[in-house]
């Protein structure tokens, strides 16, 4: 099959020899094109979609990446093509250990930019020619005719050569998990813990300027740290680390942030964390192109970004029947988030005048797609209370209350992560399922996040503490009564959310009086 495979690959006549690949059906993929926002909110497509993904699986092995191409698809394209030869055709087999598979992914990345550049190698050299010719510093209407044709081809063959693109690439063989992370993109691993705790896993860290061993790596090559931490965008892109972009490769002693340098200091070379058991594992992976990160973070700040997603995902996994519809409803979240940030005008609205192409890639670990016409509990739902940003300039976090997610189980009903043992009876009216699945206090879950240091940063998705879950009060079948006034008792109780968002925004409060306070007056 493997022989078949790459004389096909290297035959003319067909569109793409990954054509015959079986495609992962424990996967979805959604997508939305780059957009910028004119005064009347409305917005439009810059430039065509750059994004690129593949997900393939066969005879036990997983393969999935999401790629962020820039200047061009060119370099996403082809580095999904290729990355899949130099992986998929026999190179990886069950018998192989934690060390041959990192290398032969560190090998693969290399030897497709090394196939990349020789398809542009002509041009660049033809490129190089033209530039020797023309004359320095002329304006274009003062060349002569030929001079001016021989601009014009310049122009051509630097949109043929420019480009490039980021990768983050997951793994599952013999039951583990590897991750190949080149530039900005991210990872993350959502699993329910033993002790009924969900964990949220970033593996890896985005190679940036932000990034103390991308910054030490630079420095031992002679780059001044301080100049670079302060730019932090070199050559177009915050990523030191990318595929192609020959500017970067060939002609860096050109640029004046990396002309020290001793030798490449803009690499394609993959950071491949350890690898992670899945054995047993109960969650999702998630990979995302950059240009979904940073809607996401754009409209609500970075410090929950992951946690925010891992939520959308869940919460549409609770109520979708396909997987691929599940990450086309996430993206289209994070995609009108980001608009209605902007609408909004309030204080993140100038950073949301546009967003990148968005990708997202969800792939479940033995976890099963909930029925559409489960509730809400049965389903594995997520009770969210969004808190409002606030106007004042001085405000730079995010009030948060008890997020609790819930991840749905083989044996019974997962209750923020509490397994119960006995289902739920056909008879079983709505109000007395609310009753069993809301939220109660000390069942809140923790994430933590990994980085790609193995150092760990544990991060609570609450920002209040005490009984976070008292958000939802326990209600009788009575409740749906209304009273002599004709209304219906409240169900949820916000106190505990007026509290955090009144001592986080005292000083507004104050200055504009109590009648200015949230909540019922």
């Amino acid at each position: 099959m493997a022989s078949q495979r790459r004389q096909r690959m290297q035959s003319s006549d067909h569109q793409s020899w990954t054509d015959d690949l079986p495609l992962c059906q424990m996967c979805g993929v959604g997508t939305a094109p780059n957009c910028t926002y004119g005064p009347d909110g409305k917005g439009t497509q810059s430039h065509p979609n750059e994004d690129g993904h593949f997900r393939f699986s066969e005879d036990g092995l997983y393969l999935y990446g999401v790629f962020n191409g820039f200047d061009g698809s060119r370099v996403s394209s082809f580095v999904s093509q290729c990355l899949t030869a130099e992986l998929l055709l026999g190179q990886l087999n069950s018998t192989q250990t934690d060390t041959d598979v990192r290398r032969i992914l560190t090998q693969a990345f290399d030897v497709v930019e090394k196939s990349y550049f020789d398809t542009i190698m002509d041009a660049l050299a033809e490129k190089a020619s033209l530039q020797s010719q023309l004359p320095e510093g002329v304006p274009f209407h003062q060349l002569s005719p030929q001079s001016q044709k021989m601009s014009e081809r310049l122009k051509e063959l630097e949109q043929e050569v420019s480009g490039g693109a980021m990768a983050v690439v997951a793994l599952i063989l013999n039951s583990r998990l590897y991750i190949a992370n080149v530039g900005t993109n991210r990872a993350l691993l959502c699993k329910s813990a033993s002790d009924g705790q969900n964990q949220v896993l970033q593996i890896g860290r985005p190679h940036t300027t932000e990034n103390e061993d991308e910054l030490q790596r630079l420095a031992g090559l002679g780059l001044d740290v301080s100049r670079l931490r302060q730019a932090g965008v070199i050559a177009g892109q915050s990523s030191t680390r990318r595929i192609g972009d020959y500017r970067v490769k060939y002609n860096y002693t050109d640029i004046d942030l990396l002309s020290a340098a001793k030798s490449k200091p803009i690499i394609a070379e993959p950071e491949i964390q350890a690898s992670q058991p899945l054995e047993g594992v109960t969650g999702f992976l998630l990979l995302m192109s950059e240009g979904l990160i940073k809607a996401l973070e754009a409209a609500h700040g970075p410090e929950q970004a992951n946690q925010e997603m891992v939520a959308m995902v869940a919460a549409e996994l609770a109520q979708q029947g396909s997987l691929e519809a599940v990450a086309q409803s996430v993206v289209e979240r994070v995609k009108r988030l980001h608009h209605d940030v902007y609408a909004s005008g309030r204080q993140r609205a100038a950073a949301c005048s546009r967003h990148e192409d968005m990708t997202l890639l969800i792939r479940t670990l033995n976890y099963t797609l909930a029925d559409g016409a489960l509730t809400p509990t049965q389903g594995g739902r997520i009770y969210p209370v969004s808190v409002p940003y606030s106007n004042c300039p001085s405000s730079t976090s995010k009030t948060s209350v008890t997020l609790s997610l819930v991840m749905p189980s083989q044996g019974g009903t997962l209750t923020n992560g509490t397994n119960t043992a006995s289902n739920l009876d056909e008879g079983t009216n709505t109000a007395s399922t609310l009753d069993e699945g809301t939220p109660t206090p000390g069942q809140s879950p923790t994430a933590t996040l990994q980085s790609g240091t193995n150092t760990q940063a544990t991060q609570s998705s609450s920002s209040s503490s005490g009984d976070g879950g008292s958000l939802f009060r326990q209600r009788g079948s009575q409740a749906s009564q209304p009273d002599e006034t004709g209304r219906v008792p409240p169900y949820v109780d916000f106190t505990q959310f007026y509290r955090l968002w009144g001592s986080d925004h005292s000083d507004v409060l104050g200055s504009q009086g109590s009648s200015a306070g949230l909540g019922p007056q």
